[in-house]
């Protein structure tokens, strides 16, 4: 059994919305999972980290990504964007659809073309871990025409989410509730493109009306993806619905402002969830999971605990992971930063409530260390974590 001990730490970020800060100043890892807080042994560690009063948190859960093979992406014609990603912090990533695969019609899609599509994308793509990042794809975009087997082929395959993106909503409500009890039967969840039409153009307009009788387990990018709904409209969404609420890099300012102070006055941060919404026409935006904390934080006032909490446990949570959490049992997946160089305060609190981008040094994912001493995203942490390997004794 491997065993990592990180101490020294000068914060701990926990994940939990509900108690987002631990007190501990140590933490052990044992066979890839959270063994303990403030652990009693000094010795008997296969490598051990001194966090030097470097911040430890979460690895950031990006919910809403376009990935199509591997770590390629024709719509910026760019290579490696998930290991970037990794460097940003992210170590889970959750796929809103593969649309972008070269060639596809989005105005002749098929109950077996967005299937099989899946099913492919499922077997590659979601079948490797790039760049050791845990990228769950095989996102089916849900086209009217669909049975009973399409939804048994897409369990078969391990897809966690489908999407309503091109179906006709306004057309037949029936088959979308069917298509929802057939999700669920499955141990699967959906997820709605709402708000204005997106990139491709063939999207459908989402607003109250549809969300109220769909209820979806995810309404995607509600302030925008990247045009938002109605003020009204969101309004309604936040006061009158349930469901989880995502909030995502490429959407507009002024309606994430309005829905995060909207949510914080009624307590409703729980249903918050983060993504980037991206690789698209926003780009390809490795720091983009830490872009949407810094906007939490300085501009809608919430604190920098909660901020990550809504980006890792609440994010996670939602879509059915066991990731996101730091506490015993739990996957190690987290990452060691603090200030950089010429940033307001001395701790990655200070530095993130001022909305100053974090230095990160190490993220590790199931334990292992896979950004080790300096990533190549952000600048350099004021403080330097050391990494130590021991003997066991």
């Amino acid at each position: 059994m491997k065993r990592t001990l990180i101490h020294n730490i000068g914060e701990l970020f926990t994940g939990d919305l509900a108690a987002p800060r631990a007190h501990a100043r140590a933490l052990s890892i044992a066979d890839g999972r959270i063994e303990a807080f403030d652990p009693p042994e000094a010795s008997g560690y296969d490598t051990v980290i001194d966090a030097a009063g470097a911040a430890v948190l979460p690895g950031l859960v990006d919910g809403h990504v376009h990935p199509v093979m591997g770590e390629w992406t024709p719509t910026q014609d760019a290579l490696g964007w998930i290991g970037n990603y990794l460097h940003g912090g992210t170590t889970t990533m959750l796929s809103a659809g593969e649309l972008h695969a070269p060639g596809l019609d989005y105005d002749h899609l098929t109950p077996d073309l967005v299937t099989a599509l899946a099913e492919v994308t499922a077997a590659t793509t979601g079948r490797v871990r790039w760049s050791g990042v845990k990228l769950h794809a095989g996102t089916a975009l849900l086209v009217p025409g669909m049975n009973e087997g399409h939804f048994d082929r897409l369990a078969a395959a391990g897809a966690r989410l489908v999407k309503f993106l091109f179906y006709p909503l306004g057309r037949d409500p029936a088959e979308a509730q069917r298509y929802m009890q057939w999700v669920h039967a499955r141990g699967m969840r959906a997820k709605v493109h709402t708000g204005g039409v997106s990139r491709s153009g063939a999207s459908q307009i989402c607003g109250y009306e549809i969300l109220s009788w769909l209820q979806p387990d995810i309404a995607a990018h509600i302030s925008g993806g990247p045009i938002p709904m109605s003020d009204s409209d969101l309004d309604q969404v936040i006061d009158n619905t349930s469901f989880a609420l995502e909030i995502c890099s490429s959407g507009n300012y002024g309606s994430t402002l309005r829905a995060v102070r909207r949510l914080s006055a009624q307590n409703k941060l729980a249903r918050l969830t983060l993504g980037t919404d991206t690789p698209g026409g926003t780009g390809v935006i490795p720091r983009g999971a830490w872009r949407n904390i810094l906007f939490l934080c300085s501009v809608c006032g919430l604190t920098p605990e909660l901020a990550i909490a809504i980006a890792t446990g609440n994010t996670a949570r939602a879509h059915g992971l066991e990731e996101g959490i730091l506490a015993p049992g739990r996957p190690a997946d987290l990452a060691i930063c603090g200030p950089v160089e010429g940033s307001a305060g001395t701790t990655l609190s200070d530095a993130i409530a001022h909305g100053d981008l974090p230095g990160i040094s190490y993220v590790l994912i199931d334990g292992v260390a896979l950004v080790a001493g300096r990533s190549r995203q952000t600048p350099p942490p004021r403080i330097r974590p050391v990494l130590q390997c021991c003997n066991r004794g």
